[in-house]
Order: C-alpha cells, then sequence, then structure tokens
C-alpha cells in the first residue's frame, strides 16, 4: 500500500508541476490560476474514478490508494491553495482573494459532481 500511494504521490506532484508551469507561462503569476485549475481538474477526475470503481471495478485498497491518496492528493493542493489565497490577502488583493477562494472551493466541488454526473449518464 505505502509503495502504491508513493509511487502515485510521484506521478501526481509531478503532474502538478508541470501544469502549474505551463499555466503560467500562458497567464502570467500574477494570480494562481495553476492551482485553482488542478483543484478543479483532480476533482473532477476524482469524481470519474469514484463513480468507475463503484459500478465497474472490484475496490483494489491498493489500486484506490495509488488513484486517490496518492495520484491526485499529490495533483491537487490545498497547501498550496491556501499559500496562495494569503499571498493574495496581504497583498491587499481582497476582490481576487476572494474570488479565488471561492471559486476554488466551489468550482472543485462543482468539477466532482460534474465527474460524477458525466459518468453516470454517459460513460455508464
Amino acid at each position: 500500500m505505502l509503495f502504491a500511494v508513493a509511487a502515485g504521490g510521484a506521478l501526481g506532484a509531478a503532474g502538478r508541476y508541470l501544469v502549474l508551469g505551463q499555466v503560467m507561462r500562458w497567464t502570467g503569476a500574477g494570480f494562481p490560476l495553476g492551482t485553482m485549475a488542478v483543484n478543479i481538474v483532480g476533482s473532477f477526475v476524482m469524481g470519474l474514478l469514484i463513480e468507475y470503481l463503484a459500478q465497474r471495478w472490484s475496490h483494489v485498497p491498493e489500486v484506490r490508494g495509488f488513484l486517490f491518496v496518492g495520484l491526485l492528493g499529490g495533483f491537487t493542493t490545498f497547501s498550496a491553495f491556501s499559500l496562495d489565497a494569503i499571498e493574495l490577502l496581504e497583498r491587499g488583493a481582497m476582490g481576487l482573494a476572494f474570488f479565488y477562494i471561492a471559486g476554488s472551493v466551489l468550482l472543485s466541488i462543482g468539477g466532482l459532481f460534474a465527474g460524477l454526473w458525466l459518468f453516470r449518464q454517459v460513460l455508464a
């Protein structure tokens, strides 16, 4: 189990690093859109995978550890989200901080629901 989580975490963290770098190249460093994007995409993918495992696949603990704790836990990052939010607040960007906090939380939860819905309606 530990190896499965560690392997997934390494892949997830590497994926996050690549996505954050690419988003920063596209949009600049003024707003933490990369962190917001990985949290939303990760939540969406979690919704898809949770439903897939529930409907179509046996619950192998190591696979769940690899996917959810490792891969998606390494890819999404609410510790970085918290730091980004504080940095926006400390810069005095209250409006952007509110948008970032509300958008990240609501869109990440929405992403999970969208993943569940997509699997249930289209992929099942």
